[in-house]
């Protein structure tokens, strides 16, 4: 199964679970009281925390996507399938570290290009540091969007 249609299958299913969430919210308004009706406040708050949670990952993966059809169409999209890898299937740790420092040389010879910071991210992302992919990814969608 692709892994836009897990998220979007994981997406309905929090949907749902959101909906019964905020039903339950409602309960404790109708209840009355001081007391369900804070609890009311706090259970609906969840909701829209949830809500917001949702929005802007799926806005970040979709700007994610579409820098990667750029680079794609440029022919610049990162390219790990000649390096080793372990027999888990992950990139071999000494490869990973080589890549990755010819990319972070790479955003070092020209820091406002959004291309350099993308394949940073993928490099961090290879290299199994998924927070620094991710603040290295908004790096570059951010510049990219300075770009228009």
């Amino acid at each position: 199964m692709r892994a836009r249609n897990v998220a979007l299958l994981m997406t309905a299913a929090l949907i749902v679970y959101l909906v019964l969430l905020a039903g339950r919210a409602v309960a404790l308004f109708q209840a009355g009281g001081a007391a369900g009706i804070l609890l009311g406040i706090g259970v609906l708050l969840l909701p829209l925390l949830g809500i917001w949670i949702v929005v802007t990952t799926w806005r970040s993966g979709i700007r994610i996507q579409q820098l990667s059809r750029r680079l794609d169409a440029e022919g610049a999209l990162p390219d790990v399938s000649d390096l080793p890898r372990r027999p888990s299937g992950r990139v071999d740790r000494e490869a990973a570290d080589g890549w990755f420092d010819a990319r972070r040389a790479e955003v070092e010879a020209a820091p406002e290009d959004w291309r350099g910071w993308y394949k940073l991210a993928y490099a961090y992302d290879i290299a199994g540091d998924r927070r620094r992919a991710r603040e290295t990814m908004r790096k570059a969608v951010d510049l990219e969007s300075q770009d228009h």
